[in-house]
């Protein structure tokens, strides 16, 4: 899958106190470019330094042509997470379940390509690349 990227960001989730400015500024950011785009957004998780827990690049990504663009391969196996859209914190709630499982020892991280799907119909799902 090619999708571009609209904005990205280089953060961490336990070390950068600003984690969640830089997100929230990025999505803000990218939301003023895509005010008539119909199709699914991708915020696309990638260039992990090492787990969760350490620095990883984030972009809003779209499947349409563009000059910045990130391809993600085919081979990727995926474990897809359901959102819960009717609570606000239902991303950072899936998150939350996704880290658990890998500290659990239940899900075995790929750390290649991970990415949230947001559907036009307001579903979210989030993809986390396995091993």
């Amino acid at each position: 899958m090619q999708l571009y990227l609209i904005n990205s960001i280089r953060t961490n989730n336990f070390n950068d106190e600003k984690t969640m400015e830089k997100i929230k500024t990025m999505w803000e950011k990218a939301s003023r470019s895509l005010t008539q785009h119909q199709n699914s957004i991708y915020g696309v998780y990638y260039d992990y330094e090492t787990d969760y827990k350490g620095n990883y690049s984030l972009g809003v990504g779209i499947e349409d042509n563009g000059t910045s663009f990130i391809e993600i391969p085919n081979t990727e196996h995926y474990k897809i997470f359901s959102v819960d859209t009717t609570d606000e914190q239902g991303i950072l709630k899936a998150w939350s379940r996704i880290w658990s499982l890998e500290e659990a020892g239940t899900l075995k991280r790929a750390y290649t390509f991970d990415y949230e799907k947001y559907y036009p119909n307001g579903e979210i799902e989030i993809y986390i690349a396995i091993k």
